[in-house]
């Protein structure tokens, strides 16, 4: 049986980066997925800005280094604390360096990745976090805990937070930080996407974080898994 055309959900993405040439790229490689549509191109952060309030993308791929307004800045103005109906941004660059990575989360990211990671992670990442997800290449996260882990602090003391978890609360929390996608997550422990969609939102309720990436950072920070 072929697929139903009308079943098919289509992702709206805008897409920002100073280097024509690499736009073209995204849009050539975005295009041609039945299920994602190029709503917007930005060559600078405040137009991107400008495009993602108008057009409301579902996902917004985002460059760091770029002219007028930076990714980091364009990301806080359309993620950051205190937005009302955060955009759900992908942060892209060639620049793997730590400060940018944990600037672009601070902002409200909901993912990062390289761009030299294959167009199959790229679409895999946009999906993700479309669905609601977050998303950091698993480099990045080792990368950012290392480094930046003691910025991301519970609401109080460690104990009394995973006191809070239930053991099978416990056990998804672990694979989180392991890198682990919650479809990957069901089939480790025999469940249903929707049950372990139904854990994550548990454990950052109970331990007060505001997405995954923070979950991942908590984890390694009270010894749930080992230090990268």
């Amino acid at each position: 049986m072929g697929p139903i055309p009308s079943a098919l959900v289509t992702l709206r993405v805008l897409v920002a980066d100073d280097q024509e040439l690499v736009r073209t790229g995204y849009v050539t490689i975005l295009s041609a997925q039945p299920d994602i549509d190029v709503v917007g191109e930005a060559p600078d952060g405040r137009t991107a800005v400008d495009l993602a309030r108008r057009l409301t993308p579902d996902v917004v791929v985002m460059d760091v280094r770029m002219p007028v307004l930076d990714g980091i800045s364009a990301t806080r103005e359309l993620a950051g604390p205190g937005v009302e109906n955060p955009a759900k941004v992908l942060v892209v660059t060639t620049f793997q360096l730590d400060e940018y990575v944990y600037e672009a989360l601070r902002a409200g990211a909901s993912g990062f990745l390289l761009k030299d990671s294959p167009p199959a992670e790229l679409l895999n990442g946009i999906r993700v976090i479309a669905a609601g997800e977050s998303l950091l290449a698993p480099a990045v996260t080792r990368r950012l805990v290392g480094r930046f882990g003691e910025r991301v602090r519970p609401s109080g003391p460690a104990s009394q937070a995973l006191d809070a978890l239930a053991p099978r609360e416990v056990e998804v929390l672990k694979l989180i930080a392991e890198g682990m996608s919650n479809a990957e997550i069901a089939e480790a422990m025999v469940v249903s996407r929707e049950t372990v969609k139904t854990y994550v939102s548990r454990i950052l309720t109970k331990l007060d974080l505001r997405d995954r990436v923070q979950a991942v950072v908590f984890a390694h920070r009270n010894g749930l898994v080992g230090s990268a």
